[in-house]
């Protein structure tokens, strides 16, 4: 048995070692999160590219921090606004309800953001947003909640929807680039817009931002670019898509630091007791108005080394201001890439499909069988609505009339799979549970259309260009700051593990829509 003497020491080195752990907590909680997503990043350019990098950007990420080499985001019909919700609640669109940045109103008749809201209105745009369509909570949701609403949470972001989401329903305001003012906008739901960028926004002209030349003299990593040659694009004051333009090029992203800069000068980040949060999207994909700038052009390789420069940059201002063991950086990508191209002169596309057409076969189909009608809403983003209502009022098998409508169309020319609302909804495949999880039962269609590939979709009441594809992209993630050591991790994780590790380091509930472990590997 232990005399006196001996449990004395016992207990007072019990209470130094369980000192030393508690301090040891307390220094991985960052004061601050710098949460940056790089829309349509791909982890393969940044190997390309390296050779234009400096040490201080990207390569500081992959030298210093712990690297993730491939985020798998696991559902279907990926976009900006899906990808943005799934990463800051840990959850996949069938929980989160965002399925994509658009939606169709068919009453209206019109394409509009799944985020409209005619409630609020906006600042510095005539846009009316909120985030009341994200259905489950996000981690700077829950951030707000723990800190009783004194943490400063705050979004940057090109465009609304990346905007909004990632700064959730509760945080401080968040900020996109107005298309058509180049002010930075948000949304009269959020309360606290800052003196600061009321006054930036007075003093922003662009000036100096109104034309894109390569920042090198050279680039050389596609032996088989199109151009071998200098680019300039002109961003005329006198051209209305000007900002458009600008939000594709790596202007925005410069753009975007110098607003970052604005909340770091005067927000005091990461000076209270507890932890602030900034969200901020950069952007990496090609520059859609000019069919030469494609996926192996000179301007994508330009736009990667200005966006190291901004990587170092914004490393640059939390080192000042907060200092890196502070703080912790994350950075991923969208996990997709739209890769733009013509086809050359003599190439034609494997065919074209017309839903306006098959909507009109499919409702004369459903017709000679259950009686006149207007059996079908209308088709978007390759999905079929049919007339609810209609079918009601008929005292008809709702299964039934989708599983005859899939039998036609399954059928028609160009038309590969169709998958029912039954199958993504109750579906135990691989493939029908990655349906299941890029759809919301509350908005998406009842018929789900996979189009041959080589052809083209040719629409009346939606926008779309067949001039790109839209791929998955090579999604690497990052972990620098604080405690965190340098690591490579070549397993393939999941796009919803990172919002419940966010919250396991701040030290907070995870989002209510989360139902994954953390990342092993951080602690």
């Amino acid at each position: 048995m232990l005399n006196k003497k001996n449990r004395f020491f016992a207990a007072f080195f019990a209470l130094l070692i369980s000192v030393s752990a508690f301090a040891q907590v307390e220094k991985q909680t960052p004061k601050l999160l710098v949460f940056v997503v790089v829309e349509q990043l791909r982890g393969d350019y940044l190997q390309y590219f390296s050779p234009t990098f400096g040490e201080k950007g990207f390569k500081r990420l992959m030298n210093n921090g712990l690297v993730y080499h491939n985020v798998d985001f696991g559902f279907t019909s990926i976009d900006n606004a899906s990808s943005m919700a799934t990463l800051f609640t840990g959850a996949y669109p069938n929980v989160h309800g965002i399925t994509g940045s658009k939606r169709y109103d068919f009453e209206a008749i019109r394409e509009t953001s799944i985020l409209y809201d005619k409630d609020y209105i906006g600042n510095y745009t005539s846009d009316r947003f909120s985030p009341l369509a994200i259905m489950s909570s996000t981690i700077t949701d829950e951030l707000k909640i723990a800190s009783s609403g004194y943490s400063d949470i705050y979004a940057i972001a090109p465009n609304a929807e990346e905007a909004i989401i990632s700064a959730g329903k509760y945080a401080d305001a968040a900020f996109w680039l107005d298309n058509y003012t180049g002010h930075w906008a948000t949304t009269t739901y959020y309360k606290n817009i800052p003196w600061y960028i009321d006054r930036y926004n007075a003093s922003q002209t662009f000036d100096g931002k109104d034309e894109w030349t390569p920042a090198l003299r050279s680039y050389s990593a596609f032996s088989y670019s199109r151009s071998f040659s200098s680019f300039r694009h002109t961003f005329s004051k006198a051209d209305m898509n000007r900002f458009l333009r600008i939000k594709q090029s790596p202007l925005i992203n410069s753009e975007i630091t110098d607003m970052a800069s604005k909340f770091f000068e005067y927000a005091d980040f990461g000076k209270r007791g507890n932890p602030d949060f900034l969200a901020i999207t950069y952007y990496a994909g090609e520059y859609e108005y000019d069919a030469a700038a494609g996926s192996f052009s000179w301007e994508i390789q330009d736009t990667y080394y200005r966006l190291d420069k901004e990587i170092e940059r914004l490393l640059a201002l939390i080192d000042s201001k907060v200092g890196l063991q502070n703080a912790l950086v994350v950075l991923t990508g969208s996990g997709y890439y739209d890769a733009w191209s013509k086809l050359p002169e003599g190439f034609n596309p494997a065919g074209e499909f017309y839903p306006s057409r098959c909507i009109a076969l499919l409702n004369m189909y459903l017709a000679a069988i259950y009686g006149s009608g207007d059996w079908t809403k209308g088709f978007y983003e390759n999905q079929i609505y049919l007339n609810q209502k209609l079918i009601e009022d008929k005292g008809l098998d709702r299964q039934d009339v989708i599983r005859k409508a899939s039998d036609f169309l399954v059928r028609l020319s160009g038309v590969q799979e169709v998958v029912p609302s039954e199958q993504w909804l109750f579906g135990d495949s691989w493939q029908s549970e990655r349906f299941r999880r890029g759809m919301y039962k509350a908005t998406s269609g009842d018929l789900y259309l996979k189009i041959q590939p080589g052809w083209t979709i040719i629409t009346d009441n939606q926008t779309v260009n067949s001039n790109y594809v839209r791929t998955a992209a090579l999604s690497p993630l990052f972990f620098l700051g604080g405690n965190i050591k340098h690591n490579e991790i070549f397993r393939t994780v999941n796009a919803v593990e990172i919002a419940p590790t966010l919250s396991y380091l701040l030290r907070i509930r995870q989002p209510n829509g989360a139902e994954v472990a953390v990342l092993n590997e951080l602690f």
